[in-house]
């Protein structure tokens, strides 16, 4: 798994806290400790709809071959 951007561990870290925050909130073992139940659903909610929404927006290439791909897509751009 070598040559993987950083920005797409660190987007799929950010999906994966936020489902598991999502699933706990649900089971009522919610990681972040606020008082008020409503508040901390509405966090975990947003935190829930930014992961995904950045994970869908990027592209997020993990395979070698995407990864190759990438790099001929970059060669290109940058050709004008």
């Amino acid at each position: 798994m070598e040559n993987i951007k950083i920005g797409t561990i660190a987007r799929t870290a950010a999906l994966a806290l936020a489902l598991v925050n999502q699933a706990l909130s649900i089971a009522g073992h919610p990681i972040l400790p606020i008082e008020d139940q409503q508040l901390e659903q509405f966090v975990s909610l947003g935190c829930t709809i930014a992961a995904s929404v950045a994970g869908w927006w990027k592209n997020n290439s993990f395979t070698t071959n995407a990864r190759k791909a990438d790099v001929y897509l970059d060669a290109l751009n940058s050709e004008g």
